[in-house]
């Protein structure tokens, strides 16, 4: 499973081994113990990576084998692949901007999706400092 956690400024994306059922009724239940609101909606989240990150070809590979519709590319510009995920949001409410993303698809495709987004986000850091 893929989990997105959006804050004000920026996500964190992480590769959990529970199940998507697993995690979502784990969530439901806190909400329910401590009194908090909790939607749960079908929805997209959407990405970027570097185009010319080692790796990227090979995702294209994967998501073209991949026939479920999870998980998109789309060529933003000539430094950016945006990465498109269908799952579900989970959020105070509706209209809150901040919660968390979650999807799944097969392992490999999961793993090398996070790997890539951890080396995109080493390369940013690399570049800021």
């Amino acid at each position: 499973m893929l989990k997105l956690t959006y804050t004000e400024r920026s996500f964190y994306l992480e590769c959990l081994t529970q199940s998507l059922e697993e995690w979502v009724q784990a969530r439901v239940i806190l909400a329910l113990r401590v009194g908090q609101g909790l939607c749960v909606e079908p929805s997209t989240a959407s990405f970027l990576l570097p185009v010319d990150l080692p790796g990227i070809e090979a995702l294209r590979t994967e998501v073209k084998k991949d026939r479920s519709e999870i998980i998109a590319l789309c060529a933003c510009d000539s430094e950016y692949v945006e990465v498109t995920l269908r799952g579900s949001w989970l959020s105070d409410s509706s209209e809150d901007a901040l919660g968390v993303f979650v999807t799944t698809m097969s392992d490999r495709t999961e793993f090398f999706l996070h790997k890539l987004w951890q080396e995109a986000q080493a390369c940013a850091s690399v570049m800021s400092e």
